[in-house]
């Protein structure tokens, strides 16, 4: 046997793996880089900051802080993976916390009562302008600027330029904790159990999601690449409860973002409903004549955002203790780039919650590193701006000019030989046997991965709206 066989050996089993890991994030290239490139944000950060950065209390305030930006985000993405945008969401957030204060306040309305008029008030801005989008045929830009005007003026009236504080108990939706109970072990036990149930969820349905693969006959990654995706998570969020129960556990508008991300996560990836709203966004035309009603979709994107923009106001104003007229300025900003970070594309068609989530945990990593650093708030804005720009501009210039994703050369780097790309099995690229594609692209997404092999890359880029 030659000297170097075994070397030679070890090198064709590596490959075939480090390709099916490559094949495994075909979808998911942007969500899968803008995860790396938080993990390296909160690493230099914790170094530049001497460890400041991760102490506990720190990373409670980073989910608090950010709450209402993220519960914007998962209504957001869908809007503009439906091929819209909505610049309303800071005025509506304002002009529903407003109202909440009002009731309460004025009208001696208990608070849980408020919090359903928040909700109602929320689902009939959405109705409100979801009309005027869906059934008039209006651009959601200009029905949702005129919002922004319209619901920033009626805010600015109830609140009579004056603030209107609620009561502590309503205030607990925002900087509430989870109570305290169970033997003294150091930790926050509730925290460690919904820590341990979290991990043990996440590798249930990572199995399911292989088991339904297997059944029905699609592509199915070794059981090594599970492991290491189950391992990698699992160690992630065990870090993050732990951090989270050295300090008072987690805190009730963690648990409001948790369900919203459980829900919409199985609406948009596991209904019929959130199937439509990747159709629509992929191709509205294709869509309508499959038999979409893309009225309807439009219409209830637009309702689900104003329920959420109801809910963030709500969590807003329960953390500032108070209802400001300055309230919601900027929020819509900061949610539209938290879902273009996260890996949404311009043109609709493609976005997914957790990558709105990654997105907008990046904006607020940013804010809280460079506040603990003492950087000036102005610069803060500059970075910020630079870091949308780029996260876009990346992504399609790499498309353009052909070039390698940032996975695939993050792969590499860690001794991935793209001569194995001829060998590898064809992405799966999620397309059944009638050509749709969940993320709303087509059979053009097969030619698209196929191209990127015979450019020796194995991992196929996010397919591009159709039409």
């Amino acid at each position: 046997m030659p000297a170097d066989a075994a070397p030679e050996r070890a090198k064709t089993t590596r490959g075939p793996l480090l390709a099916e890991i490559r094949a495994s994030l075909g979808g998911n290239i942007r969500q899968y880089g803008m995860m790396i490139a938080l993990l390296l944000l909160v690493a230099m950060f914790y170094f530049l900051t001497d460890g400041l950065f991760l102490e506990p209390r720190n990373v409670t305030s980073l989910l608090v802080q950010n709450g209402y930006i993220l519960i914007l985000a998962i209504g957001m993405v869908m809007v503009i993976i439906a091929g819209h945008i909505d610049l309303s969401v800071g005025s509506v957030c304002a002009f529903v916390g407003a109202s909440v204060a009002l009731a309460i306040q004025h009208w001696s309305l208990p608070w849980p009562a408020a919090i359903l008029l928040g909700i109602a008030l929320g689902i009939l801005v959405g109705m409100w302008q979801g009309y005027w989008v869906a059934y008039v045929g209006i651009p959601a830009f200009i029905v949702t600027l005129a919002g922004m005007l319209l619901f920033r003026g009626l805010d600015l009236m109830i609140l009579n330029a004056q603030s209107i504080s609620v009561p502590e108990s309503f205030q607990k939706i925002a900087n509430g904790y989870l109570p305290e109970m169970g033997p003294v072990t150091g930790y926050h036990n509730p925290t460690l159990v919904l820590t341990l149930l979290a991990i043990a969820a996440f590798a249930y349905f990572e199995l399911k999601n292989r088991s339904d693969r297997k059944k029905y006959e699609m592509h199915v990654p070794p059981m090594a690449v599970t492991v290491i995706k189950i391992a990698f998570a699992g160690i992630l969020l065990l870090v993050l409860g732990l951090l989270l129960a050295s300090y008072k556990g987690v805190p009730v508008v963690g648990l409001i973002l948790f369900a919203l991300v459980l829900l919409y996560t199985f609406i948009t990836q596991r209904t019929v409903t959130g199937r439509h709203i990747y159709s629509v966004g992929g191709n509205r035309n294709a869509a309508g004549l499959s038999g979409v009603n893309t009225q309807r979709v439009d219409f209830l994107v637009m309702v689900n955002m104003g329920l959420l923009a109801g809910i963030a106001g709500m969590v807003f104003t329960a953390y500032l203790n108070a209802a400001n007229p300055k309230d919601g300025v900027g929020f819509e900003l900061d949610a539209i780039a938290a879902v273009f970070i996260g890996g949404a594309a311009v043109a609709g068609g493609v976005g997914t919650v957790t990558g709105a989530m990654i997105g907008g945990l990046v904006m607020g990593v940013l804010n809280l590193g460079l506040a603990n650093m003492s950087v000036d708030s102005n610069w803060i804005q500059v970075i910020k701006g630079l870091v949308l720009l780029g996260a876009v501009a990346f992504d399609v210039l790499s498309k353009k000019a052909g070039r390698r994703s940032f996975i695939g050369m993050v792969m590499e780097a860690f001794g991935g030989r793209r001569e194995s790309a001829r060998s590898a099995p064809l992405p799966d690229t999620g397309v059944d046997d009638s050509g749709a594609h969940p993320t709303g692209g087509s059979t053009a997404a097969v030619e698209e991965a196929a191209h990127s092999i015979h450019l020796d890359e194995v991992v196929p880029e996010e397919p591009s709206r159709q039409g």
